[in-house]
C-alpha cells in the first residue's frame, strides 16, 4: 500500500462572528453555552485536536472583548508547538469575515480550511479527510452528506391558486445527486484568494446568493471535490439545534458516539 502524501501547511479560518439572533440568547452565537462552555471553545478544541492546523485564524464580532478574552485564555491550553492563534475582526457578512482571515494568514500557508464555529462538534476525521484530499492534489474540497429528504423547487403562487397556499411546486430534484454541505471547506491558498478577489466584482444581489466559499470557487470554473462529512457536524443555528448538540455531548461516549 502506498503512503499518503504529506499534508500541506494549513491554516484554519474559524468564522465566529455570527450574531446568534435565532438562538435567542442575546449574545453572539460563539458565546452561547454548550455543555457548560461557549460554542467557540468546542470549535477551537476540535480544530486543535485534529492536528491539521499550523495557524488558526478566528474571525470574531468586531469589538467583542469577551470572546477575545476566551481566545486569549485558550492560548494557555495549547501545548508547546500548538498552532498559532490569530484573532481578527469579522465583517458584516461571512465573506467579509473570511477575507479578514485571509489577510491575516502567515507566510508559507499552502492550504486553508474555512470552518464555521457553529459546527462546533465536527469530528477530527472530517478535518483529516478534507486535508488528505488537498494533499493528494485537489484545489477545493468540501465535506457533505447525502440528502435523505425529498427536495422540491417552488415558486410563489399566482392567480386563483394564491388563495390555496403561498407557494406551488415547480419541480423535484434528483435526491441521488444532492448533498448537504458542511465545513471545514478546504482550498489551496491561491485558489481561495483568487475566488475571493473575483467575488469583489459581484453586485449586491449576486453576493447575497453566495452561501459558502465553495460557490466562489465554482464561479471560477474550478472543480470542487466532495468527501464524506458527518452527522455530528450539525450547524447550531436554532434552539432545537442546540438541544441536539447537548444530546451529543451527553451521550454514553460523549461527542464520540456518532460516527465520524
Amino acid at each position: 500500500m502506498s503512503e499518503s502524501p504529506p499534508r500541506l501547511v494549513t491554516a484554519v479560518i474559524l468564522v465566529a462572528a455570527g450574531s446568534g439572533q435565532r438562538l435567542g440568547y442575546g449574545m453572539p452565537k460563539a458565546a452561547v453555552p454548550l455543555g457548560g462552555e461557549p460554542i467557540l471553545m468546542h470549535a477551537l478544541r476540535g480544530i486543535v485536536a485534529s492536528g491539521v492546523a499550523t495557524q488558526v485564524c478566528v474571525a470574531l464580532p468586531a469589538g467583542d472583548q469577551g470572546l477575545r478574552q476566551l481566545c486569549d485564555d485558550f492560548r494557555g491550553e495549547l501545548a508547546d508547538g500548538g498552532p498559532l492563534l490569530t484573532l481578527v475582526d469579522g465583517g458584516s457578512t461571512r465573506a467579509h469575515s473570511v477575507r479578514a482571515g485571509i489577510a491575516a494568514l502567515m507566510e508559507g500557508i499552502e492550504a486553508v480550511l474555512v470552518h464555521d464555529a457553529a459546527r462546533a462538534l465536527t469530528p477530527e476525521s472530517v478535518f483529516h479527510r478534507v486535508s488528505d484530499a488537498l494533499a493528494a492534489g485537489a484545489d477545493a474540497v468540501i465535506p457533505a452528506l447525502p440528502v435523505v429528504d425529498t427536495v422540491k423547487t417552488v415558486a410563489a403562487t399566482t392567480g386563483e391558486g394564491a388563495g390555496f397556499a403561498p407557494e406551488v411546486v415547480t419541480g423535484t430534484a434528483r435526491r441521488e445527486e444532492l448533498r448537504a454541505v458542511q465545513t471545514p471547506q478546504g482550498f489551496r491558498t491561491g485558489t481561495l484568494v483568487q475566488a475571493h478577489q473575483a467575488a469583489q466584482a459581484l453586485d449586491q444581489e449576486q453576493s447575497a446568493a453566495v452561501t459558502d466559499d465553495a460557490m466562489l470557487v465554482e464561479m471560477l470554473g474550478a472543480p470542487v471535490h466532495v468527501v464524506r462529512g458527518s452527522t455530528q457536524s450539525l450547524k447550531i443555528t436554532t434552539p432545537l439545534d442546540l438541544i441536539f448538540a447537548e444530546g451529543l455531548l451527553e451521550g454514553p461516549l460523549g461527542a464520540r458516539w456518532v460516527e465520524g
